[in-house]
């Protein structure tokens, strides 16, 4: 499904109404004084001085002059349609757009540079130095609304935290037979692709790419990192149809990436071998890459996945993954690109019988003893936790163990773990508590004592304040299809928007970011409907942890597809996924005193606090522990009688959500009130199955009755 009628999700006009109802401008430096920029004035940008002024039409100056069209044509829809005007600088706005080289920084700049709001008696300017940081300067007025023009006087400056904020999208060119359109996707089919071919109508990845400068998400990679053999030719046969994709990006400031296999030498180039020290390799590569950057002048980079999950690699050369993400470094150096390089990195073939090979370990052994080798323009892409996305992980060890690499943190927005979009979850909390976790405790890095500066944080490392200064960013697995609702359950527009918005900022409070979504979405809501909407997603990623996999041992999930309980499995697999339930306990020992030496891959203190059943957190316990069933939490309740008592509170929550819903269910529209209805209905489905099997489960393996005797099979 394509078409023109899909939901505005948190840009429709009626949130633009207090910014287009008020007189509005736009500045820069190629404009005549005073004429207006915006309403009829598009063309004349495109045609004028800014198109003119330099002939040789270099990547960031086309990028530029997209940018400063698009910023037009806002202030020109939003004063259309709420009948405020476009005027000139020198007319007195209330908001003055202005794009200003040489406006001076604060006294203290942010880097990197973003925008500078300075608000007086009623009228706003808003200044920067880039057109898509001042574009990100308008869409921060919009979400502030009439707070923009009505507070005190201010002088303010905006910036990201992240200079890298990243967007994967593990879409197919094909319909893969198995995972479809798009791998681990809940919404639809791609928006970018349809059945073997760039789609004809791309204008919704323009407007994808509008909501996401209004976040301040500035590049995307259009394709899966499981890279098949139809989408390796977007490297080379495809290269127009890529070019379409980066203009349609283009307008809002979006740069455009590629996920590439690591042996295209081979099944593109009709070389022998992919070996990344080869001469002939490395010169395909290059020519590769300079081909890419003809097309789309202003392409961002490559997106590897090596060496992982059958995926090629470097390792079947007799090299490491130095070698294969710098050969790429090499050739894409030259026009100032990046690699991403993740690190998702395991034996996916392991003997269920071995208790001594533990995935968790994977990433920090192969990548940790690489520290220093990668070259400046590589950035290795780190899962968030040491398994896979789960909705319950420890914050994985490698992104404190490469002080002189950039790595960047990786989230998952598509729900894959968390209920595929089926189910409400907002998963603000969870990112703001990785974001927020201090790998060295108290302490300021490594070699500082707890009072040697401030506690360093994953967002400080992503952002490059950490040890070491290499920050690579923040990507995210994106959940957006070619659905009505972009995410097949319109409540989950909310993970979308809160990726951007605690990418940029990692400091914003998760329920605050959801009231702005709330009151972007649903503009002019009453009390109730913004209370209700609030009430059911606030608390929802705790809700899903309660009902699903307990203490943090992950998965327990359907083989395959991921969705629904299956606590078996993957018990006997090779996916090294286990929870070693007997009939005395349940746990995986990963500390160093008896079990796979995991907690060690940990600084101080987090390696002690993991290692002793004393310290370790309860809803971590079983990822490194293994326990008996009678063993005692922190919260005073043995392990088997939390299980019964959470899986029993997760469903009673979720039945509060859904009676929240069918109380405003009325206030929204029609085909918004029955998606989330249809989801909801199927969550509270769900959610009863997974009380009763996992009840059941550990009933029968411990043989220890529910102490409230509530029904259990």
């Amino acid at each position: 499904m394509l078409d023109n009628d899909f939901h505005p999700a948190w840009l429709p006009d009626a949130a633009l109404q207090t910014v287009g109802s008020r007189r509005l401008a736009l500045r820069s430096p190629d404009d005549e004084a005073g004429v207006p920029v915006g309403s009829s004035s598009r063309d004349r940008q495109l045609e004028g001085p800014i198109a003119t002024e330099h002939t040789d039409r270099s990547s960031s100056r086309r990028t530029d002059r997209a940018v400063l069209a698009t910023l037009s044509a806002e202030l020109d829809r939003a004063t259309r349609a709420h009948g405020g005007a476009v005027v000139g600088h020198d007319d007195e706005p209330d908001l003055l757009l202005a794009l200003d080289p040489a406006d001076p920084a604060p006294a203290e700049p942010a880097e990197p540079a973003g925008y500078r709001l300075l608000r007086a008696a009623g009228r706003v300017t808003v200044t920067a130095d880039h057109p898509t940081s001042l574009l990100h300067g308008w869409f921060h007025v919009v979400r502030l609304g009439a707070v923009a023009f009505d507070g005190p006087d201010t002088d303010e400056h905006h910036a990201p935290v992240s200079a890298l904020r990243m967007l994967d999208h593990w879409d197919n060119v094909d319909v893969h037979p198995v995972m479809g359109q798009v791998e681990r996707g809940y919404a639809g089919g791609s928006i970018f692709y349809d059945a073997g071919h760039v789609r004809a109508d791309l204008s919704r990845v323009t407007t994808y790419a509008r909501l996401l400068a209004a976040v301040g998400i500035d590049r995307v990679a259009i394709n899966n990192v499981n890279v098949a053999a139809r989408e390796a030719r977007l490297l080379t046969d495809d290269l127009p149809e890529v070019a379409r994709i980066a203009a349609a990006l283009r307008p809002y400031g979006v740069r455009t990436h590629l996920s590439v296999s690591f042996a295209s030498p081979v099944t593109l180039g009709g070389l022998p071998t992919s070996d990344p020290l080869d001469p002939a390799v490395r010169t395909w590569w290059r020519d590769a890459a300079d081909v890419v950057w003809r097309a789309v002048p202003d392409f961002g980079g490559f997106v590897v996945k090596a060496d992982s999950e059958g995926q090629p690699g470097p390792f079947a050369h007799g090299r490491d993954h130095a070698d294969g993400a710098n050969m790429l470094a090499e050739a894409v150096a030259p026009h100032g690109g990046l690699v991403h390089w993740r690190a998702f990195v395991y034996n996916h073939t392991q003997d269920w019988r071995d208790r001594t090979t533990d995935r968790a370990r994977a990433a920090h052994d192969h990548f940790a003893p690489l520290d220093g080798r990668f070259a400046g323009n590589v950035v290795v892409q780190v899962k968030h936790g040491p398994v896979d996305f789960q909705v319950r992980e420890p914050v994985s060890p490698v992104l404190a163990a490469m002080p002189r690499t950039r790595v960047a943190l990786e989230l998952q927005v598509t729900q894959e773990y968390t209920g595929q979009q089926r189910h409400a979850v907002y998963l603000g909390p969870a990112w703001s508590e990785i974001l927020r976790w201090q790998p060295w405790g108290d302490a300021a890095g490594p070699d500082d004592a707890p009072d040697g500066g401030a506690p360093v944080t994953v967002a400080d490392l992503a952002s490059g304040r950490g040890p070491g200064g290499q920050g690579g960013g923040i990507a995210a697995v994106s959940n957006v299809g070619d659905d009505r609702f972009w995410t097949g359950h319109p409540l989950a527009q909310a993970n979308l928007y809160a990726f951007g918005r605690l990418a940029w900022d990692p400091a914003l409070d998760p329920p605050a970011v959801l009231d702005e979504w709330i009151d972007l979405t649903f503009p002019g809501a009453p009390a109730e409907l913004r209370a209700a909407v609030h009430a059911i997603l606030d608390e929802s990623w705790h809700t899903y942890e309660l009902y699903t996999a307990p203490l943090g041992i992950g998965f327990m999930v359907r083989p395959g597809h991921h969705y629904g309980p299956d606590v078996d499995g993957y018990e006997y697999t090779p996916w090294g996924t286990y929870h070693f339930a007997d009939r005395d306990g349940i746990g995986v020992d990963r500390t160093r005193a008896t079990g796979t030496g995991y907690t060690g891959q940990y600084p101080a203190p987090w390696r002690e606090v993991y290692e002793s059943l004393d310290s370790c957190p309860d809803e971590l316990l079983l990822f490194f522990h293994h326990v008996p069933y009678t063993h005692v939490l922190h919260s005073g309740k043995t392990v088997v009688q939390h299980v019964y008592d959470t899986h029993f509170e997760g469903v009673e929550r979720v039945e509060r959500m859904v009676e929240r819903w069918e109380d405003v269910a009325g206030l929204v529209p029609d085909d918004v009130a029955r998606r989330v209805s249809d989801r909801l209905t199927e969550q509270r489905r769900s959610a009863v199955e997974w009380r009763d099997q996992v009840t059941t489960y550990f009933w029968r393996k411990s043989g220890i009755p529910d102490e409230q005797g509530r029904t259990i099979y």
